[in-house]
């Protein structure tokens, strides 16, 4: 059993029948009243996110988990397969466990928390950005850069991403995989 002072983000809890990962929280200690911790937290098996308010000292139940890295192989559908980059055991997981589907290229090397009591998957962890090639985009109109204009773009895996006005097909660019949004472009 744990406490809420041991509330951090990416940890597993059991929560009304189910098993959240808590995605966002925040220690809020008011000047009058007891002190609390405001949460996110994001279902493992239905994707469903819900905010929770836990009183301090609160005991909440952990799971324990594992992660190992996986490297992404291919979809079918709204699965998703993936091999151990140790001992090369593949595993297929549900659309509904990935936080950032869209931004999944073959190859990319994934982090998977694993449940250690029945070994089942979690949830993924993306890394932090991604490099992704812009296949399709408006071409940018000189004149139109007074603020920070935006247009859509399409990246190699079929995502959309909104880029600044510079940006043309066949550029490469860095998205942040947490908020889906465009950081920069790679030269080479």
């Amino acid at each position: 059993m744990a406490t809420t002072s041991d509330i951090r983000n990416g940890l597993c809890i059991r929560y009304n029948h189910d098993i959240y990962k808590i995605i966002e929280f925040l220690h809020v200690k008011p000047g009058k009243g007891p002190a609390f911790v405001r949460t996110k937290l994001k279902s493992v098996t239905t994707g469903k996110v819900i905010d929770n308010t836990f009183s301090a000292g609160h005991k909440i139940d952990d799971v324990r988990v594992e992660t190992h890295k996986f490297q992404y192989l291919y979809a079918e559908g709204d699965t998703y397969h993936f091999m151990n980059t140790e001992d090369y055991n593949q595993i297929t997981l549900e659309k509904s466990t990935l936080d950032a589907p869209g931004l999944l290229k073959e190859g990319e090397v994934v982090t998977v928390i694993i449940n250690s009591e029945d070994q089942m998957p979690l949830s993924v962890e993306m890394p932090a950005s991604v490099i992704l090639e812009v296949t399709a985009t408006e071409p940018g109109v000189k004149g139109n850069t007074a603020t920070n204009a935006t247009k859509p773009a399409t990246v190699e895996t079929g995502a959309e991403v909104m880029v600044p006005l510079f940006i043309n097909e066949g550029d490469k660019i860095k998205i942040e995989t947490e908020k889906g949004t465009y950081k920069e472009r790679i030269k080479e």
